[in-house]
């Protein structure tokens, strides 16, 4: 039996036994054990070292807000930092340091620190490294020697250099009710909507569901509540229509009711089976989300609170309760509240001695006395604990006289042996996801503490989330959050307590007293940042780091605030409170990047994807996207594949993948007059079924991009636009109707993933469509340039504009990217009889230079229409965005750079990026006029040529010119000529 393991009781499988090391030595507990529970239960009190004085401290809480007990757990040669022991579960092999000391948690070197406490106060980094003058160390110099070894001791456990080998995944859920939180409360509110038919989700971060009812002792349908919501769990867990999550901490509250949450699946588990991953990060979207997610106890700040050995008094009844661990043999009590007194009463029958009861208040509610009573322990009322004594264990404290309205001591202070002290300051709801969704806290008097709003939009709380502690009034809020009234609430019998605490937030007596235990800030460094004028909650957060922890202020954030009110003369509710922001707890970097990892940017895959691996792609990135490069045959080089498939698309036909066009869905009454001011040419006049080039313009008038629009509906537009600039310009037209035109009624919906698209091109390629398309004709009367139509294709419905980017007849087929692979499949196949290959970029490429069609490469940010000739499709009876900069000096100066084509005269090739030279000088390049945006072999004139941004180019054609390229050492004449190489009256496409 372990030192501190109770002979009976609590939740923990005792049949068997489970090994772990801490720190080297190797200890055992039992399943369903927490590190810090197992740890306590073999007596170990001391679990790391604080932040700044590296004091000794030991288990505080026993959940997701514990401050002090943070550990770092070694997988292999990776280590993970910051993990708190009371969320970490012990399984067979589980490796274990502490952090945050040197040479070892016993002897740390670091608390030399102490000695210095009174220049280490509050923003000392501030005044002591930013002025000092030493010698020659002035001013930000000393700053600049000091950082060294600050950064050194900055932090606080050490991140792993190892890779992590872990596998994560992503998953989304939609369902009509999410419950976070699986009490008495939350668990009656999913059985409720549950039996309505509803699809329901219960998110819990514990690994057990049940919350408080695991180990309040009381009793509900006369069953203990631990079996009672145990089988309700088993209960919930047998319907079809309930999905429970234990392990999940639901950790960010977005628009929408949409709920962020990370499953632990197997840090529990000493292996994990083939293909399970580590993490599961959750995006849930619930059409309405109960929040039952209870509230935390608040510790009280006096002298000495840090010590181990000091604990809350929840946590203590919850170890002894589940855990089946006593915190100590002679327990003490502090408390301001009636609910300490279950914690002493369930501490004393697990078998620990309660020496003292120590209370603030004069009276005390006679249910409390009889606890009290029942424990054996002596009452100590109108008292305040007031230091503790011990080094590395607390072994007793010191309690005085102690007048609550004033706040002043009286008396001498008596010593009271105990080797374990449970503080209860009162309790602050777990407001933190309603506040992520935007809800205004309220203070409330009576309890002391910030609650939820009582009316908001797309969540309804319950239980200890409310405000609400008594048990009887928990069910019934959950089963009104269910959708059921409160006449089928259980019977209940519980502990009648007031846990509406006297206001007292702090004893002030000698010594330092700890308001947030990870950071080592002191009630006397909040008294600190007032006198120096860091009053508001947002700079005394970021001046004393209060609250800034991993925790975040979860069992600091009201003391620290009280204690500031005191300073000002001020209420608590006039000081206010922070904002809580997301993450409610530490998340994984993994789990939010899932099953993508080695690359911080996203892949993105279009649908006929793996068909282009299949069948010999060869694949690179453009952008975010993975795109084909070739189809290359068994020894042929880049070049000469992606000739034969140009060669072969001009003479027969070619299919192309364009999924990845960035697509705007533009809706709404205004819509026509949108795309008017977005777009340089006009819109309004687009009959419906048909498409049209557009061109759009930055504010400053310079080029942002081109694409075609086509008219589905009357109030229906598809925006397509280049991949690489599809964020870009969904960005642009966002702004525009947010902050330049609010009044107009058009909604945007980027649906680029939602379409595959295959382009089609070459001579036989209406021969293609026509032999597969039903539903629809694609002659030319039907399906003109620019027209649309609709049909099908093998049985897949489909959306195909007659438009073309290579200069042939061409058209681009689109579908349900379910059906992408379905569709671009039949094409091929139908295709073969006509000759029909895929192509890749480079070909695309190839067949786009030659017509002399515009991309980013010359898209570049510095080009005005003008320079790309695209003057024509600037409105002169219109305004549009940039139409009132776009004839500036210096965009119509005549020497600007201006698209031209290049052709190569000593038959060599050409490199993008090579500068255009009057002159030739290889030994000392200089008078560069322009340079090449893009080059290829061209199979149609059996050339080298080239795109290029020329000074004056239009007047340079006819000429000579030379490249100078010298990284590549490649220098040669060229000829100036017009950038349509190739059919440039355009009868190819229009036939």
């Amino acid at each position: 039996m372990s030192p501190r393991r109770a002979m009976s009781g609590g939740l923990v499988d005792r049949s068997r036994s489970i090994r772990f090391s801490f720190d080297g030595q190797d200890f055992t507990g039992h399943p369903g054990d927490t590190l810090a529970s197992a740890l306590l239960a073999n007596g170990v009190s001391l679990f790391g070292r604080s932040f700044k004085y590296h004091r000794p401290r030991g288990v505080l809480a026993a959940g997701v807000d514990e401050p002090n007990a943070l550990v770092t757990v070694l997988r292999g040669e990776a280590r993970e930092p910051n993990i708190q022991a009371t969320m970490l579960e012990i399984h067979d092999g589980l490796k274990v340091v502490s952090q945050n000391r040197f040479p070892t948690l016993g002897f740390d070197i670091g608390a030399v620190n102490q000695l210095g406490s009174k220049i280490l106060g509050a923003g000392f980094y501030y005044k002591t490294f930013m002025g000092p003058v030493f010698g020659p160390l002035k001013g930000t110099r000393f700053w600049m020697f000091c950082e060294h070894f600050i950064r050194r001791a900055a932090g606080l456990g050490s991140a792993s250099a190892a890779p992590d080998s872990s596998r994560y995944e992503r998953m989304n859920a939609f369902c009509d009710v999410l419950v976070v939180g699986s009490g008495p409360a939350g668990l009656i509110a999913a059985k409720a909507a549950a039996a309505s038919g509803a699809r329901v989700v219960v998110a819990e971060q514990a690994a057990r569901f049940g919350g408080s009812a695991n180990w309040s002792g009381e009793t509900i349908d006369a069953r203990p509540a631990n079996e009672w919501v145990a089988g309700l769990a088993h209960e919930l867990s047998e319907l079809a229509n309930v999905t429970l999550l234990p392990r999940t901490t639901a950790w960010g509250y977005y628009d929408g009711n949409t709920i962020a949450a990370l499953e632990r699946v197997a840090d529990h588990k000493s292996s994990t089976r083939k293909g399970e991953p580590r993490h599961r990060h959750w995006t849930i979207r619930a059409g309405k989300v109960v929040l039952a997610t209870g509230a935390f106890e608040r510790p009280l700040v006096f002298p000495g609170n840090d010590r181990p050995g000091v604990m809350l008094a929840s946590a203590a009844e919850r170890y002894a309760g589940e855990y089946g661990v006593l915190p100590g043999e002679k327990v003490a009590v502090f408390t301001n509240n009636d609910g300490a007194y279950r914690s002493a009463l369930a501490l004393r029958e697990a078998g620990c001695r309660i020496v003292a009861i120590v209370d603030v208040r004069a009276d005390i509610s006679s249910a409390a006395r009889e606890l009290a009573v029942r424990t054996g322990a002596e009452i100590l009322t109108v008292r305040a604990v007031v230091g503790t004594e011990g080094g590395k264990a607390l072994t007793g404290i010191k309690v005085q006289g102690f007048h609550a309205e004033t706040g002043t001591l009286s008396g001498d202070a008596r010593t009271i042996e105990a080797d374990c002290l449970l503080v209860s300051g009162g309790w602050s709801p777990v407001i933190n996801l309603a506040s992520q969704a935007g809800a205004k806290a309220e203070w409330s008097e009576r309890l002391q503490a910030f609650l939820p709003p009582k009316n908001a939009d797309g969540w309804i709380g319950a239980g200890g989330f409310n405000g609400t502690f008594a048990l009887e009034a928990a069910l019934a809020e959950g089963l009104a959050a269910g959708g059921k009234t409160a006449d089928a609430v259980p019977d209940v019998i519980s502990y009648e307590l007031d846990i509406a605490p006297a206001p007292v937030f702090e004893i002030e007596a000698g010594g330092k007293a700890f308001v947030d235990f990870q950071h080592d800030v002191t009630a006397d460094d909040v008294r600190l940042a007032h006198r120096e004028g860091f009053q508001s909650v947002e700079h005394l957060k970021r001046y004393t780091t209060l609250g800034m922890a991993t925790d975040q202020g979860k069992t600091s954030n009201v003391p620290g605030l009280a204690i500031m009110a005191n300073a000002l003369g001020k209420q608590i509710p006039e000081v206010g409170t922070t904002r809580f922001r997301p993450p409610f707890a530490p998340v994984t970097i993994g789990a939010l990047a899932a099953e993508r990892y080695g690359e911080i940017r996203p892949e993105r895959l279009t649908p006929m994807h793996d068909w282009h691996i299949a069948n010999g792609a060869t694949m690179y990135s453009a952008g975010l996207w993975h795109r084909t490069m070739i189809y290359g045959l068994p020894g042929e080089t880049v070049e000469q594949a992606y000739v034969r498939e140009a060669k072969t698309t001009r003479e027969a036909a070619g299919i192309a993948d364009v999924s990845t066009l960035g697509k705007i869905m533009v809706q709404g009454p205004d819509a026509v007059d949108f795309l008017d001011r977005v777009y340089t040419n006009t819109f309004s006049t687009l009959p419906v079924g048909k498409a049209r080039y557009g061109l759009m313009l930055r504010e400053d008038g310079l080029v942002l991009d081109d694409g075609t629009t086509w008219r589905l509906g009357e109030q229906d537009f598809l925006m397509t636009t280049t991949t690489a600039n599809a964020g870009k310009v969904m960005q642009h037209l966002e702004y525009l109707l947010d902050v330049i035109w609010p009044d107009l009624k058009v909604q945007l919906t980027s649906v680029t993933d939602q379409w595959a698209g295959a382009s089609i091109a070459g001579p036989k390629s209406r021969e293609i469509l026509a032999a597969c398309v039903t539903g629809a004709k694609v002659d030319n009367d039907t399906l003109p340039f620019m027209g649309i139509v609709y049909g099908e294709i093998s049985g897949a419905p489909v959306m195909i504009c007659r438009l073309s980017f290579s200069g042939e007849l061409a058209y681009e087929v689109y579908s349900g990217a379910g059906h992408g692979t379905h569709v671009w499949e039949a094409l091929i196949e139908v295709g073969k009889a006509f000759g029909l290959v895929p192509y890749g970029l480079e070909a695309l490429g190839t067949m786009r230079i030659e017509k002399g069609h515009v991309t980013g490469a010359e898209i570049d940010g510095r080009v005005t229409a003008r320079d790309l000739h695209l003057d024509w499709m600037l409105s002169k009876k219109k305004p549009f965005v940039g139409s009132m900069m776009m004839d500036r000096e210096g965009l119509t100066a005549p020497d600007r750079l201006q698209l031209v084509g290049i052709m190569s005269l000593d038959n060599l090739p050409l490199n993008g990026g090579s500068h255009i030279m009057e002159e030739l000088d290889r030994d000392n390049p200089h008078g560069s006029i322009g340079h090449m945006t893009a080059a290829c072999y061209s199979p149609a004139l059996g050339r080298h040529i080239g795109l290029a941004l020329v000074k004056a180019g239009k007047e340079l054609r006819g000429t000579r010119a030379f490249i100078s390229d010298p990284l590549r050492k490649r220098f040669g004449p060229v000829e100036i000529v017009s950038h349509h190489f190739y059919d440039p009256e355009g009868k190819r496409m229009h036939g």
